[in-house]
Parts: C-alpha cells; sequence; structure tokens
C-alpha cells in the first residue's frame, strides 16, 4: 500500500522491444514507497530505457507494471504526473547557459502554471510568489545545495557548477514538483569516490523523506534495490542481459537496441 507521498514500484514480464531487438524483457520488480531503487550496468545495457518506461515517459511492449498503483502503460500520463526527471541526457539535461537562479525561476514557474488549481492562480501575486520561494527554498534544501556557496552564488551559470553540485540542482528542480516518485540516470558518471558517497547520501535522503527514488548507475550501495543488468550475446546473436536482485530478474539487448527503443517509442 502506497504512503500518501511515496509510490511503489512493480512489474512483472515487464519488457521494452525496439526495431533490433529487446532495451530489457521479462523485468520483475516489487518496491515499496520510499525504496532506493538502483538500476546498475555498464552504458547501453537499456538501462535509460528502463529508468524512462517505469517513469511513464516510454511504451513498454509487454507485461505490466504499477507506480503508485497506476498501471502503465494504460496510465503513462498519470504516473508522468507523480514522477519526476532529475538528470536524463537528452531528456532533462540542464542549460549551460542558464544561471542557477533562472532554472529554479523558471521551474517554479512552470510549476504553478501546469500543476497549480485555478485557485492558487487567482492567489494575490505577493502571496503567489511567495509560495513559489518556499517551495524552492524546501527543494534545494532537501537537495544540499545553498546557491550562497557558489561562485557568484544564484547568478553562477550552469556550465561553471562542478558535477555533484549540478546533479544537487537537477534533483532540486525536479523536488519543487513535491513528486512520489524520482528518477536520476548517471547518477555516478565522473564522480570521483567521496562524491559517489555525497550523491548516495543524497539520493538516500530523498528517500528517507519518502519519495520512492530510481538511480541509473555504473555501481549501487549495498543498502539498495539493485536491478544489475550486463550485455551479453547468445548463440542466435542477439544480445541479452540478466538483471538480478532479491526480487528483479530481466534481460536487456545491445546499445543499438536501446537507441532503437527511443526511437520507436519516442519521449513524453
Amino acid at each position: 500500500m502506497d504512503s500518501p507521498h511515496g509510490a511503489s514500484v512493480t512489474a512483472e514480464d515487464f519488457g521494452l522491444k525496439g526495431p533490433r531487438g529487446w532495451a530489457f524483457r521479462g523485468l520483475d520488480i516489487d518496491a515499496g514507497p520510499g525504496s532506493l531503487v538502483a538500476i546498475e550496468g555498464p552504458s547501453g545495457s537499456g538501462r535509460t530505457c528502463l529508468l524512462l518506461a517505469l517513469t511513464g515517459r516510454m511504451r513498454p511492449t509487454e507485461g505490466q507494471a504499477k507506480v503508485g498503483g497506476l498501471r502503465l502503460p494504460r496510465k503513462m500520463a498519470a504516473v508522468r504526473r507523480i514522477a519526476a526527471l532529475g538528470p536524463v541526457p537528452g531528456v532533462s539535461e540542464l542549460d549551460p547557459a542558464f544561471t542557477v537562479d533562472e532554472h529554479l525561476r523558471e521551474r517554479a514557474l512552470l510549476q504553478r502554471r501546469f500543476d497549480g488549481s485555478l485557485r492558487a492562480l487567482l492567489r494575490p501575486r505577493a502571496e503567489r510568489v511567495a509560495t513559489a520561494r518556499a517551495r524552492i527554498d524546501a527543494a534545494l534544501d532537501a537537495a544540499g545545495l545553498d546557491p550562497a556557496t557558489l561562485p557568484k552564488a544564484g547568478r553562477t551559470s550552469v556550465r561553471d557548477l562542478e558535477r555533484l553540485e549540478a546533479l544537487r540542482l537537477s534533483v532540486a528542480l525536479a523536488l519543487i514538483g513535491t513528486p512520489r516518485l524520482l528518477a536520476v540516470d548517471d547518477t555516478d558518471l565522473k564522480l570521483s569516490d567521496a562524491e559517489r558517497a555525497e550523491a548516495w547520501d543524497l539520493l538516500r535522503s530523498v528517500a528517507d523523506s519518502g519519495t520512492t527514488v530510481l538511480a541509473v548507475c555504473s555501481q549501487a550501495p549495498e543498502d539498495a534495490i539493485t536491478l544489475r543488468t550486463e550485455n551479453t550475446d547468445d548463440a542466435a546473436g542477439t544480445a541479452a542481459r540478466t538483471a538480478t536482485s532479491e526480487t528483479t530478474t530481466g534481460e536487456t539487448t545491445t546499445e543499438e537496441g536501446t537507441a532503437d527503443a527511443f526511437a520507436e517509442t519516442g519521449r513524453a
């Protein structure tokens, strides 16, 4: 049963196929609200396709899944409303020319315009501004990012951020909408061991607060529910992988299959 905030994630025989093969197939998972779920494996093994399918951004080919009790693929739009993307290359990247403040203001404006009620939109401007500021401050606090510590404070451009700072900003932007599920790609890419530990501490704290976290990585922490993906070739020459954890199994294809799945399903 879901908590008032976090979303459970379950799947059975879940798979997604592109024109040249399977991005992933035969996936089973059962993660409760507030879980930290790591999708571990090499680049090109279907990790991102799985992340996007479980957040309602890519249409699966077979099997079934539920996120927060919403069935995929029937309720993809509803799942998108409760699931937010952190950094996902090619999908939800930061604009390197924007400053930190510009990103935050834009996200708060979009949140108010598209997700707010009509009553909220009719509130006095000062009240709306205060509400937006409170959302931003809460999200920054949860992401562990203090703009005052940056080289030019909130006027610091994204291109001047360190990798871990950019990750924290992406997470903060996602949390402005108070999602029930947070999805993060390439969590540990180009991070030192110390930075990797900080990144997982961040995502662990988000999960501990009640938000379910899905995170793609090359090396998962021991306390996460872990899906491990590997590229292998069978006798027929098709690529497959086996994902294993206490509650999950599955198979994926080569990098070409993953790219084809993107092209076949599109992005929402």
